[in-house]
């Protein structure tokens, strides 16, 4: 189907835009683990070199291995796990109502 196309409502288009590399990294990542099958899947969205996106991929492993865990010693050295969930209270406007 071409960029450009009629309707009975008028003349449609399709924006076409490539991801970003760090859009295709991510993609990625959701894949496969291995980091060199991340870079090729990478970068054969993004029509980059391979090494170009391997440095990338690379340095996002790194930073995000840093921060994706954090565990929090007791006692003994006992590891124990945080569980945080947010609870969405919803109030609505019409709470006061008229007695009949």
């Amino acid at each position: 189907m071409s960029e450009d196309w009629n309707t009975k409502y008028g003349t449609r288009r399709v924006r076409r835009d490539p991801p970003t590399l760090d859009e295709a990294i991510f993609a990625a990542i959701g894949i496969t683990d291995d980091l060199e099958a991340q870079a090729e899947i990478a970068a054969s969205l993004m029509g980059m070199p391979l090494d170009a996106v391997l440095a990338e991929v690379r340095k996002i492993a790194r930073s995000s291995s840093r921060s994706a865990t954090r565990v929090i010693a007791g006692e003994q050295g006992a590891q124990r796990s945080i569980v945080v969930e947010r609870r969405v209270i919803r109030k609505f406007g019409n709470d006061k109502r008229t007695g009949t």
